[in-house]
């Protein structure tokens, strides 16, 4: 679990293809200030892609990135010298500064274009994955390469959305450097895909065709309300 915070732009300073499994070994560098109190197999965000840690030394780490994970994230496009938003999983005495994120990237998206607005940046972004766009509201969370931000627009009807980077966060995240065409990665929020599970509950029959849960319930309704006006 992150929060969608990030701590240091880290640099991939090696790939190496695994032809075995067609996944790929990434060296992060320039790392030093997230790995003092790291161990093997820690779970750290890369571009916000929940991976483990494999090896490590004081200023770099090793993780492998398996081919479905290469397919559903930008990480694919990674090249030598490609810069990484970095975040340590939360502990017990992290400040929730952003929101709760998985690390479990859902879809990217690509950047239809960026304005700037005083020394601010808008980013408009339209997903691959279009079915995502119901957990996207305006004033709600979205994660974008592992950094919590902000919603301030949404156009349903042409599948995007927007958000604003703000001086300092230009400075602190991968994006902020993008451009038109450059992908993304997404990750929505968690809380949405509950509240959305727990709905369809309430109207849906059950797997062997009981009456769904709002109808039990209407009818215990009822049925009390004739038990009391005998």
């Amino acid at each position: 679990m992150f929060t969608g915070i990030v701590e240091i732009i880290g640099v991939v300073s090696e790939l190496n293809q695994q032809s075995e499994d067609g996944g790929t070994t990434l060296t992060i560098s320039n790392a030093s200030d997230i790995l003092g109190d790291c161990n093997l197999g820690d779970s750290i965000s890369v571009n916000g892609t929940c991976l483990t840690v494999t090896s490590f030394d004081k200023s770099s780490f090793k993780v492998g990135v398996a081919p479905e994970t290469l397919r559903r994230t930008n990480l694919g496009s990674l090249i030598q010298g490609s810069n990484v938003n970095l975040e340590r999983a939360v502990s017990a005495s992290t400040r929730m500064g952003g929101h709760f994120v998985q690390g479990h990237v859902d879809t990217v998206a690509s950047i239809l274009k960026v304005e700037p607005d005083g020394n601010a940046k808008t980013f408009r972004f339209q997903p691959r994955d279009t079915s995502v766009l119901r957990y996207i509201v305006e004033k709600g969370y979205v994660t974008l390469d592992g950094a919590s931000l902000t919603i301030t627009k949404v156009d349903d009807e042409e599948g995007w959305w927007e958000v604003m980077l703000i001086a300092y966060t230009q400075e602190k995240v991968v994006t902020a450097s993008k451009k038109p065409g450059d992908e993304v990665n997404v990750e929505v929020d968690q809380i949405g895909k509950y509240v959305e599970k727990a709905v369809e509950g309430y109207f849906s029959k059950g797997s062997s065709g009981e009456p769904a849960i709002l109808q039990k319930m209407v009818e215990r309704i009822v049925d009390s309300r004739m038990q009391a006006a005998k």
